[in-house]
C-alpha cells in the first residue's frame, strides 16, 4: 500500500503492498501541439511525438500522458471535442496514433491519453441534433439545458459563472426563430456540459472508453474529473474571490490555522460523481496490463481527495494542494504529511506535480512577487513578476525534492530544461479562451504552453523543420535547448535525468518519508530507505549532515548547503 503511515509516527508514505506500475511511475505529460512537429505547419503532432520518444526514453519516464489530441475545432486547444473515437487532422490520423503507441510501447513507454468528459465541443453531432430538437426531446437531454428566468426568459436559469469568466450559461435560438432555451458551460461557450444523469449519455462513453483500450492505451487523465454532476435544481452560487478558477486553493494556509473550509460549490464535487468512476473502473478492469484512471479534481482538503482514489474508484489524483504550496520548508512538510496521510488510508499511492498545462509553470511561480490565482496566468502588467534566476533555481530544488518522495510522479514537457512561463507573449498571439472571456483581465494559459526547444540553431529551436510555431518562442530558448543541455553538467536536464536514475536505483517510488530532527525551521530532511533527503527553502546556508552527495540541485560548498537547494545523500 503506497503511503500508508507505519508505527514510528516519524515514518511516513512506507510502502508494503501493490506492484502495479502506475503506484511508483514517473510520466511526462505531452502537450502535442507544442511538443514537437512532423509536417513542419507550426502545430506540434503525433509523427512529431513518435519521432521524439527515444529521447523520453533516456531522460528515464516510466509513461507519457497526452492532452487531447481529438477531432475538435480547437476554441480551447482541444479541449473542445468534436469527436472522442477520432484524430483531428492538425495531429494525424488513427493510423499516425496506432504507430506513435507502438513505438512507444517498443521502448518500453506506457501511455496514457486525455479524456474530456464534462462537456463536449458545440460542434459535436451530439450537440447540434440537440439544436435542432425540441425542448425536453431525448436529444436536448443529453445536455444541460433549461428554460430562462424572466417575464420571458431573457434571464439566465442561475447566477453561474463559467471557469473562463462571464457567465456560464448560453441562450440558444430556436428552430423556429424564436428566443429558446439556455444550455449551461462551466466553461467556453463552445463546450456544452453533458448531462451526466442521463444513461445515454454513461454509455456512449463506455464505449469511448473501450474504443481506445481496444487500441492498446494504458489509461485516461479524466479531464474535470471533479465535475460532471451538478445539484440538484441547480441553485445559485457566489464563489469565495480568493479561490482558483477550477476549485480547491486552501494549500496555502499557514500551517496550524485553520479555517472552515468553502461551501462545495453545486458545480464541483457532487457525490454523484464516485459512481461513473465505480463504473469506469469495472471497464478498465477487463483488460489486462493495469490499466489506470488518472483524476484532475481540483477539491479541498485532501481527505477529499482521496475519496476519487477509494479501491474500486480511480487509481491516481492529481496532488495539487501541493502544486499550490509555496516553497516554504513548514507548509511543505505539512503537505507532504497530510497527502501521504490522507492517500495511504486508502489505499492509493499520492501522485505529485508540480506543474502543467493550467498553471503557470513552476520555474517561474515559486519566485512570484505577489498572488496569482490558478488560470489566471501571468503577463507583462502582472504583479510581482518573477526573478529568472531565482525561479529556475528554485524549480530545480522543488523538482529534486518531489522526485525523491514516495509514490507517483508527473512531469511537464519543458519542466526538464527549466522552461520558465512565456511572459512577454503579443496579444495578439494569445489563443487561451480566458484571455478573450475577460477582455485581457487575466492572461491565460498560453504562457505555459510555447512550443519547446530542442536544437538551439534548428528553425523554431528544433520544434519542426519549417519554423512555424503556433506560438512565438522566446529568444531565450536557445539557451534552453535539449541539445545544449545533454552531456552538460550541471544542466537542468541533467539533474532530471540522473534523479530519474536513482529514483529508481534506490527504489524511492517505493520508499518512506522519516522526518529528520535537529535542522532549522526552513529545511526539509527526511530518510527514505538509504537516501537522506536535504533541501533548503531559505536563503542562508546550512550545515550538511553525513554521507555520500548523490544528487545535487546546485553546486555545494566544502558540506554546507546553499539557500535553494536540494540534496541527496547516501
Amino acid at each position: 500500500m503506497t503511503g500508508t503511515v507505519v508505527s514510528d509516527p516519524a515514518v511516513i508514505g512506507s510502502t508494503t503492498v501493490g506492484s502495479e506500475w502506475w503506484r511508483t511511475a514517473v510520466i511526462y505529460q505531452i502537450y502535442p501541439r507544442s511538443f514537437a512537429d512532423g509536417n513542419g505547419d507550426g502545430m506540434g503532432d503525433l509523427a512529431g511525438i513518435q519521432r521524439r520518444l527515444p529521447q523520453l526514453r533516456d531522460l528515464g519516464i516510466d509513461a507519457v500522458w497526452l492532452s487531447p489530441f481529438y477531432t475538435s475545432p480547437q476554441r480551447d486547444a482541444g479541449y473542445d471535442v468534436a469527436d472522442y473515437c477520432d484524430v483531428d487532422p492538425l495531429f494525424g490520423t488513427l493510423d499516425d496514433f496506432d504507430a506513435m503507441q507502438n513505438a512507444a510501447h517498443e521502448l518500453g513507454i506506457r501511455v496514457i491519453i486525455d479524456i474530456v468528459p464534462n462537456h463536449s465541443s458545440s460542434d459535436h453531432a451530439w450537440f447540434q441534433a440537440a439544436l435542432a430538437s425540441a425542448p425536453d426531446s431525448p436529444a436536448r437531454g443529453r445536455y444541460i439545458f433549461r428554460d430562462g428566468q424572466g417575464d420571458s426568459g431573457e434571464l439566465p436559469p442561475n447566477n453561474w459563472e463559467s471557469v473562463f469568466g462571464g457567465r456560464a450559461w448560453t441562450r440558444i435560438v430556436e428552430a423556429d426563430g424564436t428566443s429558446g432555451q439556455w444550455y449551461l458551460h462551466l466553461f467556453d461557450s463552445t463546450q456544452p456540459d453533458l448531462h451526466w444523469d442521463n444513461p445515454w449519455v454513461r454509455e456512449q462513453f463506455r464505449s469511448v472508453l473501450r474504443f481506445w483500450l481496444d487500441r492498446g492505451v494504458d489509461g485516461f487523465r479524466v479531464d474535470v474529473a471533479h465535475g460532471m454532476i451538478k445539484a440538484a435544481g441547480l441553485p445559485d452560487y457566489t464563489p469565495p474571490a480568493e479561490g482558483g478558477s477550477m476549485g480547491g486553493g486552501s494549500a496555502t494556509l499557514e500551517p496550524g490555522i485553520s479555517v472552515e473550509p468553502p461551501a462545495t460549490p453545486p458545480f464541483w464535487a457532487q457525490d454523484g460523481v464516485h459512481e461513473i468512476y465505480r463504473d469506469w473502473h469495472t471497464v478498465l478492469a477487463e483488460y489486462p496490463g493495469d490499466r489506470v484512471l488518472a483524476a484532475e479534481a481540483w477539491v479541498d482538503p485532501l481527505t477529499e481527495v482521496a475519496k476519487w482514489v477509494r479501491p474500486d474508484e480511480m487509481h491516481q489524483a492529481f496532488n495539487f494542494a501541493y502544486l499550490e504550496t509555496p516553497w516554504n520548508a513548514p507548509r511543505l512538510r505539512r503537505v507532504i504529511d497530510d497527502s501521504l496521510a490522507a492517500f495511504s488510508a486508502v489505499g492509493a499511492p499520492s501522485t505529485w506535480v508540480l506543474s502543467n498545462h493550467d498553471v503557470v509553470r513552476h520555474a517561474s511561480r515559486l519566485a512570484l512577487g505577489a498572488e496569482n490565482l490558478q488560470g489566471h496566468g501571468i503577463g507583462p502588467k502582472t504583479a510581482g513578476l518573477p526573478d529568472t534566476a531565482v525561479g529556475l533555481r528554485r524549480a530545480r530544488a522543488a523538482s529534486a525534492l518531489m522526485l525523491a518522495l514516495p509514490g507517483s510522479s508527473y512531469i511537464y514537457q519543458g519542466e526538464e530544461l527549466g522552461l520558465p512561463e512565456v511572459i512577454d507573449l503579443p496579444d495578439s498571439a494569445r489563443e487561451d479562451p480566458t484571455w478573450f472571456r475577460t477582455e485581457g483581465e487575466r492572461y491565460g494559459r498560453d504562457g505555459c504552453r510555447v512550443p519547446i526547444p530542442w536544437e538551439s540553431t534548428a528553425p523554431s529551436y528544433g520544434f519542426g523543420a519549417s519554423g512555424a510555431s503556433w506560438l512565438p518562442q522566446p529568444d531565450a530558448w536557445a539557451e534552453l535547448a535539449r541539445d545544449q543541455q545533454q552531456g552538460t553538467p550541471g544542466s537542468t536536464l541533467e539533474l532530471y535525468t540522473l534523479a530519474l536514475r536513482l529514483r529508481r536505483a534506490h527504489a524511492l517510488g517505493l520508499g518512506s518519508v522519516k522526518w529528520l530532527p535537529g535542522f532549522p525551521e526552513e529545511v526539509v530532511a527526511f530518510r527514505s530507505g538509504d537516501v537522506t533527503v536535504v533541501a533548503n527553502t531559505s536563503a542562508a546556508s546550512v550545515p550538511l549532515p553525513d554521507g555520500d552527495v548523490i544528487l545535487t540541485s546546485e553546486p555545494l560548498t566544502a558540506r554546507t548547503l546553499p539557500g535553494d537547494t536540494t540534496v541527496w545523500l547516501r
